[in-house]
């Protein structure tokens, strides 16, 4: 596949695949004329590196979870790799959830209270 079709079918720009190349995240082949060739499942692929990048993972923390992607290499360490990333995101989840549920609770001081935001914003300090 050509870079332009990969960067379509996996929802990315040409310049976030170039950019995966020069990482080492994802590997092409040059044609003749020096175009980038990749495989079919580079699609997948890329789509797996963008959701470890919304999740947090930069690019050195992919490139170790990479391999773990093919059934035939299992680095040692991989697994608590995985589980130390796993539970990162766990605490990030926690955290956002706190935030929505105080956002939640702001909301309703002020839908019930229809208060100046200077008045409320008092109730919320009283309240904590």
């Amino acid at each position: 596949m050509r870079t332009g079709e990969v960067a379509e079918s996996a929802g990315v720009s040409v310049r976030a695949l170039r950019y995966y190349e020069e990482q080492g995240l994802v590997i092409a082949d040059r044609s003749p004329s020096g175009h980038r060739q990749y495989a079919e499942s580079a699609v997948e692929r890329v789509k797996f590196i963008q959701l470890l990048y919304s999740a947090g993972l930069g690019s050195k923390a992919i490139l170790q979870v990479l391999p773990f992607l093919t059934l035939s290499s299992r680095p040692h360490g991989m697994t608590q790799r995985l589980k130390d990333e796993r539970d990162r995101i766990r605490t990030q989840i926690d955290d956002l959830t706190r935030a929505h549920d105080r956002l939640n609770e702001l909301m309703g001081f002020a839908t019930e209270s229809a208060v100046s935001p200077a008045t409320c914003s008092a109730s919320v300090d009283a309240a904590t």
